[in-house]
């Protein structure tokens, strides 16, 4: 994906999203790039997925539900009582059919960057993490050693984001995406795996 594309993205994100919203999403896309950098991944994808991860995050939950409704756009029970998750699947669909982005990578990984899921992608799994732990980001409990842990390995910085992240819902009895359920379970048992060859 050529420079000048990336630039266009980014001009069309400023004119979509909030300000807070923005500079997140350049986070995201910078953090993307590093990590792509660190794990040998293509830049340019890294940085095009970041870009666009929240690129219907601008909408309201119910133009969201509405928008999936309209477009065909699976969706979950889990999602329907929590609007906000769709906009994962939303910006996936936005990527292809708004900003013309065929590459399934790219797509899987914005359409998987709130909820994760098993045997995710590298680009997926480099998405996943960089929007926890951007620089903007400040109030997740480990993220001092996620943050660390996601340059030295990547699936045990998955894992414990989403571990932390269960964790968070659970004490304030939100609801749990199944998906994020089953990415925990997974991604748990490569972290046991990791610690029993430790010992």
């Amino acid at each position: 994906m050529a420079k000048t594309e990336i630039q266009k993205i980014r001009k069309k994100m400023k004119k979509e999203l909030d300000k807070g919203r923005y500079e997140h999403t350049l986070g995201v896309a910078y953090t993307s790039a590093s990590l792509a950098m660190r794990y040998g991944y293509s830049i340019q994808k890294a940085q095009v997925a970041g870009l666009l991860h929240d690129c219907a995050k601008g909408k309201s939950a119910d133009r969201i539900l509405e928008m999936c409704e309209k477009n065909n756009v699976p969706i979950t029970e889990s999602e329907r009582r929590s609007p906000y998750l769709l906009h994962a699947k939303l910006g996936a669909f936005l990527a292809m059919n708004r900003y013309h982005i065929h590459q399934i990578d790219i797509l899987n990984a914005i359409c998987y960057h709130t909820t994760g899921r098993p045997k995710m992608s590298m680009l997926e799994k480099i998405v996943f993490v960089a929007d926890y732990i951007e620089p903007l980001r400040n109030k997740a409990e480990h993220l001092r050693e996620i943050r660390k842990m996601a340059f030295l390995d990547l699936d045990e910085a998955v894992y414990m984001i989403l571990r932390d992240t269960l964790e968070y819902l659970k004490k304030y009895k939100s609801d749990i995406d199944g998906t994020t359920e089953e990415a925990y379970q997974y991604y748990q048992r490569i972290h046991i795996r990791k610690e029993k060859r430790k010992a």
